[in-house]
């Protein structure tokens, strides 16, 4: 039975995405360069992969990944907004989306709420954490501009490592104001953010990223992240790895892994064919939702 669920896994990887991976260029330890990623998913017919940096946009990398190799997998990229690019700063994501980026994604490594949990693998100098909220707990004016940023260009918004509390607040406001909005990795220690709210906030219209880095480093079982899964909707939901980290296995070989599991979780194939193509197909074709 394994075996079949590798077969059916692999067949499954052709057209799927993975739109959070880490790579080479970086100043932090990466496995594996911007090239090799799509080759590597090419192998496997994946339609596309997300180039993503939390200290530099990846955009013009992504560009120029696809005209040197002209594969049938397409590179993606995007901008965080942590101190190098000016913190929540609506000239970078004007400047990024301008540059054909899909995705924003709030402070990650600079958050006031990540930086809380002390510094991660890597960081490299001292900062102020960052934060969407002012004295009274209200979303400062500079979101409420990449907000109209991010809704001109049809782009998509994403949580990054913000606290629970902003990102619940973040979401409803992006969607009031027809923002496409994503809530990221919410079974990572760090960004916790628990089934019942993940399915209040699909109902809104946000998407609901689920990665395999939190399943792998047992920050949550699979049978949660399966529970957790159906709460928030199969139509609302797309997985992606987080990997490429130095020492582990590359991105679409833990894509591989976390399709079989969910498979021997007993999601159908047309399920998962949906949470790795269809939902995020989505955002790479920057859809309105």
């Amino acid at each position: 039975m394994e075996q079949n669920f590798q077969e059916i896994a692999k067949e499954l990887m052709k057209g799927a995405y993975d739109l959070h991976t880490h790579t080479e260029p970086s100043a932090f330890n990466r496995a594996l360069d911007d090239f090799e990623l799509v080759l590597e998913a090419e192998k496997y017919g994946m339609a596309g992969v997300m180039i993503k940096s939390h200290y530099e946009p990846t955009q013009s990398r992504a560009n120029l990944v696809n005209k040197r190799l002209n594969s049938n997998t397409k590179a993606f990229g995007g901008t965080v907004l942590n101190w190098p690019n000016g913190g929540l700063n609506p000239f970078a994501v004007e400047n990024a989306l301008k540059n054909g980026a899909i995705i924003v994604w709030m402070p990650t490594r600079d958050s006031k709420n990540c930086l809380r949990y002390g510094d991660m693998p890597g960081d490299f100098f001292k900062r102020p954490g960052i934060t969407v909220f002012d004295e009274n707990k209200n979303l400062i004016k500079e979101v409420y501009e990449i907000f109209e940023i991010v809704k001109k260009y049809g782009a998509y918004l994403a949580t990054g490592h913000l606290s629970p509390e902003e990102s619940i607040k973040l979401c409803e406001e992006g969607r009031k104001n027809g923002v496409n909005m994503i809530l990221t990795h919410p079974e990572w220690p760090r960004t916790v953010v628990n089934g019942e709210t993940q399915k209040y906030l699909a109902s809104l219209g946000v998407l609901i990223e689920k990665n395999w880095l939190n399943v792998a480093e047992n920050s949550i079982s699979i049978e949660e992240m399966a529970k957790n899964i159906r709460m928030a909707g199969i139509e609302n939901t797309y997985l992606a790895t987080d990997r490429g980290q130095n020492g582990f296995k590359h991105p679409a070989e833990e894509m591989l892994n976390f399709i079989v599991a969910l498979l021997e979780q007993g999601f159908t194939k047309d399920e998962i064919k949906t949470m790795i193509q269809t939902v995020p197909s989505y955002i790479a074709n920057k859809v309105k939702r």
